[in-house]
């Protein structure tokens, strides 16, 4: 003769005489079944979306720590580089040249600095004649043959105005000139115009 044993009624409970064991009591029939699962794919769900997003971090690079670099004009109407505090206006030269400008150094910052002249913003170099050399583009125009063979003063390369009041036009016989001679030199009885035009023709500072 077969024994029946008191089954549990339609809710879960144990019927009368079955013994329930601790921490059985409520729980569902998985979770029951294989203690620990429910925890264990809670836990690996989480591991998956934190690799998801470290994995999106990496793809897309990490946000800017700070502001990126802004262009103004400084007071001798140059083009200079704009400090994170929004007011200082440096001049291009005066960025990664080893010393701290701004208030916060970020002129001199490894991000700016480590590859120069391509990791510098463009508005901050200017190309010479020859496509390898460069300079600061505040050193554009300013009477200086700064790149070495003028072309950062002279066209076809650049496209510079007139000599200012404080210059005298000639063709320099000075490498450090090029179309233009300060007129601090004339009549100081010394060539620097191979016309010698800065000995007879110009007045004079």
């Amino acid at each position: 003769m077969n024994k029946v044993f008191p089954q549990g009624d339609i809710n879960g409970n144990a019927a009368a005489g079955t013994k329930v064991l601790p921490g059985e009591a409520g729980c569902t029939a998985p979770c029951c079944s294989r203690p620990g699962a429910c925890l264990s794919a809670f836990v690996l769900l989480l591991l998956a979306a934190v690799a998801a997003l470290i994995a999106l971090v990496i793809i897309l690079g990490s946000p800017p720590r700070t502001p990126g670099a802004q262009a103004c004009v400084t007071l001798t109407n140059r083009t200079g580089f704009l400090c994170h505090d929004r007011r200082s206006c440096i001049s291009a030269s005066g960025v990664c040249d080893g010393v701290r400008t701004c208030p916060h150094g970020e002129d001199e910052e490894e991000a700016l600095c480590r590859d120069v002249p391509q990791s510098l913003p463009g508005f901050l170099v200017a190309r010479c004649g020859n496509p390898a050399s460069w300079i600061y583009s505040d050193q554009k125009c300013d009477g200086t043959n700064n790149c070495g063979d003028c072309s950062d003063e002279l066209s076809p390369v650049t496209a510079c105005p007139p000599c200012g009041p404080g210059w005298w036009r000639c063709p320099s016989t000075v490498f450090k000139y090029c179309d233009c001679i300060p007129r601090s030199l004339c009549r100081d009885r010394v060539q620097h115009c191979s016309d010698w035009s800065d000995e007879y023709s110009c007045p004079g500072p």
